[in-house]
């Protein structure tokens, strides 16, 4: 189902991110945290702060652009303690821009919001 989705542009990013699963079946709730590294409409490039083992579904979210819950699915574990995932939505350019403003990467120095749409 995934591959055969459009796939879109990924882009530099920098924000903290924070992975939300459940462990153990419905026992407890777990809560990493974790780097946006890369973002796009439809997925994303985590950096990890240690390796752990994530299940292939968790919740992603980006508390400086209030960002609550997204769907995730894992797709690849890389060795350098970055893991890639797919939304199970797409996100809107409000949100994406709003990351971007809250961003430390260079490159989102510029950007600004707008209030309006806040």
């Amino acid at each position: 189902m995934y591959d055969r989705e459009q796939r879109f542009k990924m882009e530099d990013t920098m924000n903290a991110g924070r992975i939300e699963y459940t462990e153990k079946a419905v026992l407890n709730m777990a809560q990493r945290r974790c780097d946006v590294v890369q973002i796009s409409q439809s997925g994303a490039v985590l950096g990890l702060l240690t390796q752990y083992n994530l299940p292939e579904q968790f919740y992603l979210d980006i508390p400086d652009a209030r960002i609550n819950k997204v769907g995730c699915v894992l797709m690849r574990v890389n060795m350098n303690n970055t893991i890639e995932v797919r939304f199970l939505r797409l996100l809107s350019d409000k949100e994406l821009n709003r990351i971007f403003v809250f961003s430390t990467h260079p490159r989102h120095r510029d950007h600004k919001m707008d209030i309006r749409t806040w």
